[in-house]
Order: structure tokens, then sequence, then C-alpha cells
């Protein structure tokens, strides 16, 4: 393996693989992004007004007041979002003629950095050659992170930003294994998904026992990630008094089926029924326009959005990577799917993403061997289906 690595010819050919790879992104990611500006003529600006209060010294604005996903506390009204969203639309503060496009330069920079980081993460994980591509090629254009990313919405791009930091922890995982940027990494995607931070479990157990419980290991793997924590924490406490009121259970939702469900409480087992049917079962329906399907917006089956991702079996269950991989799938999936709303307005299930970065992970392990026609065949399935999912979200602005 070794002589084939350094074979002059052999690296030419991956350099020109993962230049086109690189393009192929950038067209697709600024194409769609593009059309979504041309077509909506703007994204919800509420970010760039928090961005603008929030370089003075505040968090609240009278025009968040009532709208969906806002919450008024003592007379103030804030929207109800994490930090990680808001801080990408500070650097735009000072361009006033952008705020109406930030969005839709945020999110798909974030997507297209994320894309481009699945073939650094499959290789890691044992993708070789034309299958690397094809892996990659899935996470860019075959996974939801195409969908949250090219439509300039604020709340997707927290999914962007989470994926995008799983995957440089897994990279790091895979190799150098360094603890500061490891518990960068999940402090990051902390602040964007909080529900990712139970990875920390599985993970942060296995490095503390490789590096035989070494306190400086600990402090340097564990510091980020509680910072991460503190700064959340503080950044509820000064829009709704306690750091541990979100504000999720108290946001405005506009949305009947919503209020309903959290009526059930914000997390419960209860929900987990009718997540389930969504992520697993729900069907689009048939239209006679284009592109052809009306799929629901409160979720779809990921058998039909991303069928590839059923790849990950072939990982198998076993001891090391594998055993992390599959805790950090589970222990996410909890929170995910007690949960009591699956992300509405949506393309299939996008709460998935919290745990598809480690699912492609498992797809790598599983197909070091190569990936075979079926395997092709669902990924290319899975490219068709998010960029016609992408299209119908483009018709139902």
């Amino acid at each position: 393996m070794g002589s084939i690595a350094l074979d002059p010819a052999v690296t030419a050919v991956r350099r020109r693989g993962d230049l086109l790879f690189a393009v192929a992104v950038a067209l697709v990611y600024v194409g769609l992004s593009i059309l979504f500006v041309l077509l909506v003529h703007g994204a919800d600006d509420r970010m760039m007004t928090l961005a603008e209060r929030l370089t003075q010294g505040r968090l609240d604005d009278p025009s968040f007041a009532g709208t969906v996903d806002s919450a008024t506390v003592g007379g103030r009204s804030y929207v109800v979002v994490g930090p990680m969203q808001v801080i990408l639309f500070l650097p735009f503060v000072p361009f006033p003629g952008l705020y109406h496009i930030a969005g839709f330069v945020i999110g798909p920079t974030v997507g297209a950095a994320a894309a481009l980081a699945a073939l650094p993460l499959v290789r890691a994980y044992g993708a070789r050659d034309a299958t690397a591509y094809w892996l990659a090629a899935f996470t860019a254009f075959g996974s939801l992170l195409l969908f949250v990313s090219v439509e300039g919405d604020f709340y997707y791009l927290a999914q962007a930003e989470s994926f995008l930091c799983l995957e440089l922890f897994l990279i790091e995982w895979a190799g150098r294994r360094r603890p500061i940027l490891l518990g960068i990494a999940l402090g990051l995607s902390f602040l964007a998904r909080p529900t990712t931070l139970l990875a920390a479990i599985p993970f942060g157990l296995a490095f503390l026992w490789q590096s035989r419980f070494r306190i400086g290991a600990a402090i340097r793997l564990g510091a980020p990630i509680g910072l991460a924590v503190l700064g959340y924490g503080l950044f509820n406490a000064a829009r709704f008094g306690s750091p541990l009121q979100s504000g999720y259970g108290i946001a405005v939702l506009m949305n009947d089926r919503l209020d309903a469900l959290r009526a059930g409480g914000l997390f419960s087992i209860g929900h987990i029924p009718e997540n389930l049917r969504l992520a697993a079962l729900d069907l689009p329906a048939i239209s006679t326009r284009y592109p052809f399907i009306a799929p629901d917006p409160n979720g779809m089956s990921m058998a039909l959005v991303s069928p590839a991702l059923v790849m990950a079996l072939r990982a198998g269950v076993g001891l090391g990577d594998r055993l992390l991989l599959w805790a950090a799938v589970i222990l996410i999936a909890i929170p995910v799917f007690t949960y009591y709303g699956g992300g509405v307005v949506q393309y299939g299930y996008r709460y998935s993403l919290d745990l598809t970065p480690f699912l492609i992970a498992l797809m790598a392990i599983g197909t070091r061997s190569g990936i075979g026609w079926l395997g092709r065949g669902l990924i290319a399935v899975s490219i068709v289906s998010v960029v016609l999912g992408s299209i119908w979200r483009m018709q139902v602005f």
C-alpha cells in the first residue's frame, strides 16, 4: 500500500479527482443558492437584526415580538436560536446592503466546507479510490447537508455548522487525536446543535481510557467543551433569566400541530412513535407539477430521501471505532426522537443530520473492500432525491 500511495501517477489522478470534486461542490452549492436568491428575493433577516443588536450589547428587539420561534420575557422579545447561528452573521453588520443575502452567503459556504470535508472523512475511515469519491458525493449531494445549506435559512444553518464540526472531530479522532482539537470541535458542534454533545460520552470515555486517565489530557479535552456549555448557559441567562432555559419551551410556534405536541412535553417518549413514523415511514404525495412529488413538510422517510445511509449497516458491530460510532448514533438519537417537533418545514427528516456524520464514517468502514453496483445505485438515488427536494423547497416558499 505504501508504494502505491507514493506512485506519482496515482497521486496525480487523486489530485485531479479531488479538484473535480471541489469544483462540483462549488458549482452545485453556489448555483442552487443563487437560484434561491432569484426566486425568494431575500432570506429571513432576523439574524441580521440580532447580529446588529449584539454589537450594541443587546439580544432583544421589538421586531421579534410575535414572530415564529420568538419568546417575550420581562417585556423584551428574543428570537430563540443558538449562539453559533448568529455568530457568522456578525461580519455582515457593517454592510446593510448585504443583509438580505447574508444567509445565502453563509449557508452554502458552511455547507460547501462540510461537503469538501467529506473526502478526508471517508478516507480517514478506510474508503479508498473510487469508493471515497462515491461516499463523498453522497455526503455532498445525497445527504440533507445540501438541502439545509443552500436556501439561506438560519434554522437550517445550525445543522450545517454542526455537521462540519462533527466531521472535523471524526477526522481528528481517526488521526492524531489531539485533545484540545477534539474538545473544540465538539464544543462548537454543541453551540450549534446541543444534542450532538452526547457523542462526548463514548468518545470521551474511550479517550480517557487510551490516555490512561492523564489529568492534563482530560483537561485539554474537557475545557473547550466546558467553555461551550458555560457560554450557552450565559447566552440563555442573558435572554431568559436562567442558563437552563433555552426558550424552546416558551417560543411562539404558530402551528397548532406543534403546539399540541409540545403540550405533551418538550422531550417525551410519547413523541417517539410520531418521529419514527416521519423519519422512516412517511411517504410523499404524487403531484402533476414538477418535480412531481409533494413531500410532507413535517417529515418524510429517510429511506426515500437518502437510502444510501443504509450502507452504514455494512460496518457491522464490533469493538473500537465501530462501537464508538454506533454508541454516538444511539445516544444522539434519544433527544432527536423524543423531541416534540421534527424540524418543519423540511424535506425528509433534517434532525437526522445530527447523526449523519457518524453514519458516514460507518459507511466508509463498511466499504473498505469496495462499494459495488448496489451501493452506487443507492447513492445515485439519494442524489436525485435530495436535488429534487431542494427544487421542491424553492416552489413552496
